[in-house]
């Protein structure tokens, strides 16, 4: 029998490595031990591990795994600190479920011996961190959670982890390994993995559900397709193009801020807007793509007799407790094959009925002119307003991004007012709500994209969330610089907007400041990116931001982070 030389910390980097997790986002604690042991053996001996980042917030770590996702497509693991760190995490992974982000949290577990083993407990926190079901914390909102044991090999439960997380519907898994574990010596080596893709591959739609789906498509007179995050894979925004034009079908992405991914440009001439009630209460067929709620039936729904059509990997949403959108039809597959199907269907459907497209291509274009006046008109009318509008920022943003821009947006201007061409340039916060994802998300963006612009929008209440110095932090750390806009103005405008939705004409809308909503006066927010080595500036005027904006550029173009604190208006 061989004598064990290597611990099975060492085995875990190694199983990491060998299926494609680049980067671990990491804040580290007693548990840790076994793995930076492992860490430097590995540098001592010139192998090859993935690259460990310090993120001192757990927020913001598992915020940089989601957005160096969405930058580049690949998984990315976060290690964090037994059930304190996991907890801390928590509000991420649930951002990451929601938007389907295959992420692998891992934790450690406090050690279970008190003594007999080189692991064994020797701090008092050790006790006090113990669980009984550490998994539990996380179970709703993960796809798999699992516990390393003595004598397993990482490389199956590694390899089997990061499967699970990149099967479509994609997301989030949790590993928990104890520190007595990872300390093992074992004499195993580790497997390497067959040459394939992580994953199942992903199902293929019904053609005959395709075809049906295209056939109502063709006969509409109004037909929309609304999609949240079909953009997730590149390909697909030209696809979606292509179909809106050739066959007069308008595109309608869902309210803020369900239009997570850029789905079709912006300026594309049958874009009709961010969740256009009117348009949606014409909609005679609707085909819906990747997108868990395409309007609120409490304001809209398309006419009664329209053909209702959900196309995703799961078009039931079956994470979801409610969800009661009528559908005629539910396409599961992969949506970019779906959507390839359906541009060949609708070749078909649609042969010989030329007339009937061109009256939907110039209906939905007639829209669209409106829409784009509308939007404009509005940008002038704010141009020299104080404080600052929303619509005057995007369009100071339009002026300086290009195809190696990438927007994120957390609360902070409407995805309406961008003007927004290339695939993955936008990302926004997912449905779940938690907010902090920004600040991580941007840095984690510019990690998988170091050659691109990248340009945070983000709430004042977000920012907050969002640990901001923890995060310009790292960003300074790893040479990672990007611009953060906080519009600013000094409330929860969701919870302001909320009330008035609920109780339009009630007492709190008639009080000059609701209770529960002001966030008091705000904190000089250029104060903490200065205190963390980058350029911050407070800016008021409207005439003020176009320069503002360039100096933040031009400082990230030389390797400093910027923040801009604008001071907004509603």
């Amino acid at each position: 029998m061989s004598t064990p030389t290597r611990s099975v910390a060492s085995n875990y980097l190694q199983a990491l490595l060998d299926r494609g997790v680049e980067y671990v986002f990491t804040n580290a604690g007693t548990d840790t031990a076994p793995i930076i042991e492992a860490l430097v053996a590995a540098r001592n001996a010139g192998i090859k591990t993935p690259e460990f980042l310090t993120v001192p917030h757990e927020n913001v770590a598992i915020s940089m795994a989601h957005g160096y996702f969405l930058a580049t497509g690949k998984p990315a693991a976060v290690m964090v600190h037994v059930t304190v760190g996991t907890a801390n995490a928590l509000c991420g992974l649930m951002n990451a479920a929601r938007d389907q982000a295959p992420i692998l949290l891992t934790a450690g577990r406090t050690p279970s011996t008190e003594t007999g083993h080189i692991g064994s407990r020797n701090a008092s926190i050790h006790w006090g961190q113990d669980s009984f079901d550490q998994g539990g914390i996380v179970r709703e909102w993960v796809k798999w959670d699992y516990e390393l044991r003595p004598g397993q090999a990482p490389d199956e439960i590694v390899g089997r982890a990061l499967d699970v997380a990149m099967s479509e519907p994609k997301g989030p898994v949790y590993l928990c390994m104890p520190r007595e574990v990872l300390g093992d010596l074992t004499d195993k080596t580790v497997a390497p993995p067959r040459e394939r893709a992580l994953g199942a591959l992903p199902a293929t739609p019904s053609l005959a559900a395709v075809k049906q789906a295209a056939e109502w498509l063709s006969e509409a007179k109004f037909p929309l397709i609304v999609s949240s995050s079909s953009g997730r894979d590149p390909a697909n925004v030209g696809r979606l193009a292509r179909i809106a034009e050739q066959y007069g079908i308008g595109v309608v992405m869902p309210g803020e801020p369900g239009a997570r991914e850029l789905n079709i440009p912006t300026t594309h001439p049958l874009f009709l807007g961010v969740h256009p009630n009117e348009v949606l209460a014409r909609a005679d067929a609707v085909l819906v793509v990747d997108c868990e709620v395409p309007w609120w039936p409490s304001r809209v729904s398309p006419l009664p007799g329209a053909k209702l059509i959900h196309m995703a990997a799961d078009p039931l949403f079956v994470r979801y407790p409610v969800r009661g959108f009528a559908m005629d039809l539910a396409i599961s597959g992969s949506s970019s094959q779906a959507l390839e199907l359906l541009e060949q269907a609708l070749a078909a459907s649609c042969a010989g009925k030329q007339s009937a497209v061109a009256a939907r291509q110039a209906q939905f274009r007639s829209i669209a002119v409106e829409r784009q006046q509308r939007l404009q008109a509005l940008v002038e009318s704010v141009r020299q307003r104080s404080p600052l509008h929303p619509a005057w920022v995007a369009q100071c943003i339009n002026q300086v991004i290009d195809d190696d821009t990438v927007i994120v947006n957390e609360m902070g201007v409407p995805m309406d007012f961008l003007a927004l061409q290339a695939p993955r340039s936008y990302f926004s916060s997912s449905l779940a709500g938690g907010l902090g994802f920004g600040l991580g998300a941007a840095v984690g963006t510019k990690l998988g994209a170091r050659h691109k612009k990248v340009i945070l929008l983000v709430g004042d209440g977000s920012y907050m969330f969002g640990c901001p110095t923890a995060a310009h932090h790292v960003a300074r750390m790893y040479d990672l610089p990007t611009t953060t806009l906080v519009m600013n103005n000094a409330r929860w405008n969701a919870v302001h907007r909320a009330t008035l939705g609920m109780y339009p004409a009630g007492q709190a809308a008639k009080e000059p400041l609701m209770p529960l909503v002001s966030l008091g006066e705000s904190p000089a927010y250029e104060g903490i990116m200065q205190a963390c080595g980058g350029h911050g500036e407070r800016v008021e005027r409207p005439e003020e931001l176009p320069a503002a904006l360039n100096r933040c550029l031009a400082a990230n173009a030389r390797g400093q982070a910027a923040l801009l604190n604008l001071i907004t208006g509603d």
